[in-house]
């Protein structure tokens, strides 16, 4: 055997392992989505069988504080603190707005608005920024405390983004649920953004089906829901609860992913926590909106935080709940599968470069491709099936939440979905290093573009 024959067996070998490697992944990944589908169908059914409903109209209003954390958000945040004083339809809500001392252009852009509306209360940190958004929001923990000492409590804590569209009604939705519950999230729907229908659009379909299945799943297991950071409001006394905990800081400044630690913490201190899809009288969800990312590198940035504190950090951080149930673990692993899942979706696409390669040697000397064996026609079979079934369930629930046109496109978007989480990847392990050797978390700033009055009422 010559030296040219022994490079295209090893050719061969790679294409034909890697393949194997990559497929195993993918129907593992498969079963998994699709028992997280049987689990919403039968949530759904009885969801559907008990009819349950809230009218929000009698509904006794309760002071709620909202926190808006704010570092370099002059281009939004006058623009987004106005839309909300103008949108909410609620009698009783404050808006506490932190920013830093080294950020003149956004405190001036907050405190045009607070001058002409007492319900905006400016916050300035101690330390300059960047820190985290936690530290920020620690700022305005202690700000609400000072003034409730002079004055009522606050029933309630809710968190929005500098970017965030409000929904009218979602104050009297908070109103309605946390009588009963520790603390209440609600969906977030990321706005179409025509000037970039691919990257800034996946994010349509990501949370089209996560916050249209996914936590609707979790809920129904009786797992621990984790906060989306927008759009979630803690009871007054839960907040309390953890910060005398945490020796007054009830959100953990050394993490990227406070909000999902913090719905962690609320279930692990007994907190009752709901996910609520309402309608109002429009018949139109009441959620969060906002414009994501709609460039490829801003994207990756907020994807690889994501991952950094969520699959990566989270895994030490957080870890799995003693005693927790087997679908509070299920969740958990679903959380961290990243860690998992992006090998395999590298290698696949190794497995893509290889076969090719290998079919053009194979071709250029006249020779038959080697059969890939027995065993993998079937699990190529059955990985098809999956991924079909995947592509349709996505687009079914995107097209719910935005129409058949979004639908179509979330079939291509998918691959700028790995091509993302895979340049995630690899940042968020560059983040994550250093976090190891006791280096600070940073807030890595994400550049946003709020909504023009004309897109309020979209989609």
């Amino acid at each position: 055997m010559g030296l040219s024959d022994g490079i295209v067996i090893a050719i061969d070998g790679i294409a034909r392992e890697t393949m194997l490697f990559a497929a195993i992944g993918f129907l593992i990944g498969g079963i998994d989505d699709l028992l997280v589908d049987i689990a919403y169908g039968t949530a759904w059914v009885r969801a559907r069988v008990r009819g349950d409903r809230v009218r929000l109209l009698d509904v006794a209003p309760v002071p709620i504080a909202v926190f808006v954390a704010a570092w370099d958000e002059s281009a939004v945040i006058g623009a987004m603190l106005r839309a909300a004083l103008g949108r909410y339809d609620y009698p009783d809500y404050r808006l506490y707005v932190g920013s830093y001392p080294n950020d003149p252009a956004t405190i001036a852009a907050i405190a045009e608005v607070a001058a002409c509306d007492p319900r905006v209360r400016l916050v300035i940190t101690p330390a300059p920024g960047p820190t985290t958004k936690a530290d920020c929001l620690n700022a305005l923990w202690r700000a609400l405390l000072r003034d409730e000492a002079a004055g009522e409590p606050f029933a309630a804590i809710l968190l929005h983004d500098a970017e965030d569209l409000v929904d009218p009604q979602e104050l009297r939705v908070f109103a309605a649920w946390l009588p009963d519950h520790e603390a209440v999230q609600l969906p977030v729907l990321p706005l179409p953004d025509r000037r970039s229908p691919l990257v800034a659009g996946h994010y349509l379909d990501e949370f089209a089906e996560a916050h249209g299945k996914s936590l609707v799943v979790r809920a129904a297991l009786g797992a621990a829901l984790p906060f989306a950071g927008v759009g979630c409001a803690i009871r007054h006394d839960m907040i309390k609860r953890i910060a005398d905990a945490r020796n007054g800081h009830p959100f953990d400044e050394g993490s990227l992913t406070e909000d999902y630690e913090l719905g962690l913490t609320v279930t692990a201190l007994g907190g009752r926590t709901a996910f609520v899809r309402m309608r109002d009288a429009q018949g139109a969800l009441i959620a969060v909106r906002a414009y994501f990312p709609a460039q490829v590198g801003a994207a990756v940035r907020q994807k690889a935080r994501w991952m950094t504190g969520i699959a990566l950090a989270g895994w030490d951080r957080v870890g799995w709940q003693r005693g927790g149930s087997l679908g509070e673990h299920w969740m958990r692993m679903r959380d961290r599968r990243a860690t998992l899942a992006i090998p395999v979706l590298a290698i696949a696409y190794v497995a893509l470069i290889a076969w090719g390669v290998a079919l053009a040697v194979h071709l250029a000397g006249g020779t038959p491709m080697p059969s890939p064996g027995d065993f993998t026609g079937p699990l190529l079979i059955a990985n098809a099936v999956l991924l079909g079934w995947r592509v349709t369930l996505r687009a079914a629930f995107t097209g719910a939440a935005y129409g058949p046109v979004q639908a179509i496109l979330s079939v291509p978007r998918l691959l700028v979905a790995n091509w993302v989480a895979l340049l995630a990847a690899r940042r968020a392990i560059a983040l994550y290093w250093p976090t190891l050797h006791g280096r600070a978390p940073r807030w890595e700033k994400t550049a946003h573009h709020f909504p023009d009055p004309a897109e309020h009422s979209a989609p």
